[in-house]
Parts: C-alpha cells; sequence; structure tokens
C-alpha cells in the first residue's frame, strides 16, 4: 500500500505542480501589485474590525479558524521534513512560496466571498461554490467538493493525529505494546488516540459556530506561547543565527541534497503549512461577514504570513541553531546526520530535540503539549471543510445522512492516524494536499482567464478606499460580476432599506417650496 501511495505521490507532486504554485503566486503577485505587501495596514485594520452577525463569523474569528487549519503539524513536523529531505535550503522556498502564496490566498479568499451563499442560516462557500458559479462548470464544482471531502475527511486528519501520538509517545514513553487487529501498537498511541477523537466527537457534534469560538481563544494563544519560547531559544543561541540564515539562504541555490529537492521538498511543506493554493482557506473566509469581499481576502492573505514566516521560521530556526537534525540523501546515505539515523524526519523528533537541548527536560513535553493543541484544532478546521462540501453535494445528492457519515470516517482517520507508522500516513496526506492543489489552482487561473472577479473585487475596493467612504457595498453587476447572488440580494435590501428616506424628501422640499 505505501509503495502505491508513493508511486501516486510521485505524479501528482511533479515538478510541474511544484512550479505552478511559485508560477501562480507570481502571476496574482503582480497582478494585485503585491497587494500582500501594499495593504499590509489595511489587513491589521480589518483583522480588528470585529463586524458579524447570527448569519456569519466576524473576520478575527475567520482568519483565527482558518489559522487553525495553517498553524499545525506542518509547522513543525512539516518544517523537520523539509529540512531532513531537502536540506536548510527548503526553508528558503517556504518562505518563497509564502509571500507569493499570500496573493493566491487573497484570490481565492475573495472569490470565496463573492459567490458565496447563505444557507440554513449560515455562510456557505468555497472553491466548488466559485467554480460553478464563475465558470459555469457544475461538474467541476462536484468533482472539487468529492476530492476536498476525500482530502480533509480522510487523508489529512490522520497527519495531525499521528504528530500528536508521536510527540506524546517520544515524552512520555512508548508504555506496553498492544496487539490489535490493524496491527501492534504502543498503549500510549492507542490512549492518546482514543482521548482525541472523545474531544473531537464533542466539538464537531456541537456545529460550526463551536468550532469558530474554540479556534478563537486556542489559536492565538498556541501560537503565541509557540513564538516566545522559539524566540528565547533563538535569544539564547543569537551569535548562531547570521551563521544559520547565510546557510539556509546559500543552500538555497546551491543545496547539499540538489536544487530539485530544496524547491520540492520547500514548497510542497510550505503549501501544506500554509495551505495557500490548496483551496482549503476559502472555506472560512467565505464565512465571515464583511461590507466587501476584497476585505476578507485581504485578511486571509495575512494569516500566510503568521503561518509561514513566523510559525515555521521559528520551527527552522531552533532546529537549524542546535544542530538538531539529519539530511538524508539517496538511499541510506546522510548528507548530515547529527541525531540518530532511526529518527523519522516526518515526525515531531527534530523540533522536540532542538528544545531538549536548549530546555533540558521539559523541551519534548512541551513540543507534545504545543502539537496536541496544533494538530487538534486544524483537524476541526479540516472537519469544518468536509463538511462544507457535503453541504456543497447535498445540493444535487439531497442525503442529510452524509454529515453524520463524515463525523465518524473523520473520527476513524484520526484514531488511524494517531497509532500508525508516520511514513504511510504522511504518504496519504500528501496525496489528499496535492489532488486540491491542482484541481484549486488551475480553476482559479481558468476564472481569471474567464472574468477576472477577485482583480475586478480589489480594484473597487481600493477606489472606495481611496474616496474615504465609511460604509463599503459591492455591487457584481455594476462590476461586470456574474452569479455572485449573495451581494446582488444584500445590495437590493439595502437600497430597499433606504428608498423609505428617499421617497420622503420630495414632499419635504415641496412643503418648504410652499
Amino acid at each position: 500500500m505505501n509503495d502505491i501511495i508513493n508511486t501516486l505521490n510521485g505524479f501528482v507532486w511533479s515538478p510541474i505542480l511544484v512550479y505552478l504554485c511559485l508560477g501562480a503566486g507570481l502571476f496574482y503577485s503582480i497582478l494585485t501589485r503585491f497587494v500582500q505587501v501594499r495593504m499590509f495596514r489595511e489587513m491589521w485594520v480589518l483583522l480588528f474590525s470585529n463586524k458579524k452577525d447570527d448569519k456569519g463569523i466576524s473576520s478575527f474569528q475567520a482568519l483565527a479558524v482558518s489559522l487553525s487549519g495553517r498553524v499545525g503539524t506542518g509547522n513543525i513536523s512539516g518544517v523537520a521534513a523539509a529540512i531532513g529531505f531537502g536540506g536548510p535550503g527548503a526553508v528558503f522556498w517556504m518562505w518563497v512560496v509564502a509571500f507569493l502564496g499570500a496573493a493566491t490566498a487573497y484570490v481565492e479568499s475573495t472569490l470565496a466571498q463573492i459567490y458565496k451563499e447563505e444557507k440554513d442560516g449560515l455562510y456557505r462557500g468555497g472553491p466548488a461554490f466559485y467554480f460553478e458559479k464563475a465558470l459555469g462548470q457544475k461538474w467541476y464544482g462536484i468533482l472539487f467538493a468529492i476530492a476536498m471531502i476525500i482530502s480533509c475527511g480522510l487523508c489529512l486528519p490522520g497527519v495531525q493525529s499521528n504528530s500528536i501520538g508521536n510527540a506524546v509517545e517520544t515524552a512520555f514513553g512508548a508504555g506496553t505494546m498492544i496487539d490489535t487487529t490493524i496491527g501492534t501498537f504502543s498503549s500510549t498511541k492507542i490512549l492518546c488516540g482514543t482521548l482525541v477523537i472523545i474531544a473531537l466527537g464533542f466539538i464537531i457534534f456541537g456545529g460550526v459556530k463551536r468550532i469558530a469560538a474554540f479556534a478563537q481563544v486556542i489559536v492565538p494563544f498556541m501560537a503565541l506561547a509557540y513564538i516566545i519560547v522559539a524566540c528565547v531559544i533563538i535569544a539564547l543561541n543569537i551569535t548562531e543565527l547570521p551563521g544559520v540564515i547565510t546557510n539556509i539562504v546559500g543552500d538555497a541555490f546551491t543545496p547539499m541534497a540538489g536544487l530539485g529537492a530544496a524547491i520540492g521538498w520547500g514548497v510542497k511543506r510550505g503549501v501544506y503549512s500554509n495551505e495557500a493554493g490548496q483551496g482549503t482557506g476559502p472555506h472560512h473566509a467565505a464565512a465571515a461577514e464583511v461590507d466587501h469581499p476584497a476585505q476578507q481576502g485581504i485578511v486571509q492573505a495575512f494569516s500566510v504570513y503568521v503561518d509561514t514566516l513566523f510559525v515555521c521560521s521559528a520551527t527552522a530556526f531552533m532546529i537549524l541553531i542546535t544542530g538538531s537534525y539529519n539530511v538524508h540523501g539517496d538511499g541510506d546515505v546522510f548528507l548530515i546526520q547529527n541525531l540518530a539515523a532511526n529518527i523519522d524526519p516526518n515526525s515531531p523528533a527534530f523540533t522536540q530535540a532542538a528544545l531538549d537541548s536548549a530546555l533540558p527536560g521539559v523541551g519534548s513535553t512541551f513540543v507534545a503539549l504545543a502539537l496536541l493543541f496544533f494538530a487538534f484544532t486544524t483537524i476541526l478546521a479540516y472537519y469544518y471543510i468536509a463538511e462544507t462540501n457535503v453541504a456543497y453535494l447535498n445540493r444535487f445528492l439531497n442525503m442529510p445522512s452524509l454529515s453524520m457519515v463524515l463525523k465518524f470516517a473523520l473520527m476513524a482517520a484520526t484514531f488511524y492516524g494517531a497509532v500508525k507508522a508516520a511514513g504511510v500516513v504522511w504518504a496519504l496526506g500528501d496525496l489528499g494536499l496535492g489532488m486540491t492543489v491542482w484541481l484549486n489552482v488551475v480553476g482559479i487561473l481558468i476564472i481569471f482567464l474567464v472574468s477576472k472577479p477577485a482583480i475586478v473585487a480589489l480594484k473597487d475596493y481600493e477606489i472606495q478606499r481611496k474616496a474615504g467612504v465609511e460604509n463599503y457595498t459591492f455591487d457584481p453587476e455594476k462590476l461586470g460580476i456574474k452569479h455572485a447572488d449573495f451581494w446582488e440580494k444584500r445590495l437590493r435590501r439595502e437600497i430597499s432599506k433606504a428608498a423609505p428616506s428617499t421617497d420622503k424628501s420630495p414632499e419635504k422640499s415641496e412643503e418648504q417650496t410652499v
């Protein structure tokens, strides 16, 4: 099974996809005139606007839920894997794909806002919705929805729980080995997997609002705590930092693991971590209550910075400063070996070793605790994404039981990932990730060729911003954007509310004339 999955990954994650991700980010960065740089101050203003209602969540909540998907095991285990297989230079390519990917994140999140729907008192949206409406290709929306349900419902949750299980086992020991029908596993991993799915079930059966409320509290706290600890370790070894940065940049172009390996692993793990172009972030963006679609696109672009440039960089600096890593060459050859040969780069072991070297006795435990929060909230985000796509399919299938099937399937996949070896679980995750990246990136590029809605929306927002308007409006018909039904209805309601005061003005004027 592992060989089959690795073969499929070889096709899915070919150099074509790697350069497609980089190329799309550069393309949209140029078209938006580097919105990720120009609008940096605006990101902060919008982030704390706190506009919400009963049908949607605030921009900050949407960002928190989005970050709960972005800030996960990819920031700890993913960075380690990028270094372990691509060398230190892979970190540079993670930075590149994050910087360029922020523009991609703007585009896909703005599209999600433009083409979102209001269903059962909640906002719903995402790639499946904008592919159907912007392209007029319902079959492509259905195909993406199925791929996303497989990816977020079955393939990716196991990656998160696997890192939790491995981190807890490293910190507290394996315990006794227990034979089961699917293999022999440590009691620590079985207990860990059981507790995770119990907590998971409690929250996902509570609904989307509970997910948003949970993420709003946990995500900022866990990200800040992790970055503070990382900064302390970096500060204690500050004299090593210039050499580490030089090593990262120098190895990016003349890498020890080969240029293709550095770029490939940097982009693959960068996209896995920050999700720009993956098509997952737009689901959270669509749920936000905003006055203009471009506003949430700008906010979502900021989440890529938080994920990769802050959290991933913190992990990379800790690992490289302390020398707690190996670099694998072909076969069993090590280009650099600082740790035991049997340590799996796909696990959080590099990061735990880095913290243990600086904080003996507490480093492994802290990483295990951080991973518990990081990975758990990411699984919640995966459920929300998969459930949104189930809701999309139910527009055609009308099978309410699909949502219940998804809940139990995701919980089973989460437990399976917690107890299995890292290799096969990460390979499944890469396969699920690759499917959605291909469909989403190709889809948003075709949308640009057809109608350019995200670019038009950005220009409209900037015109209103320059004019200093207090209340932004979005008129899709005026801008030539078709099938943005939600915004068309919203504009008509706003005009209708304003109509009475407009009707009275002629009477008032006539009385004054008399």
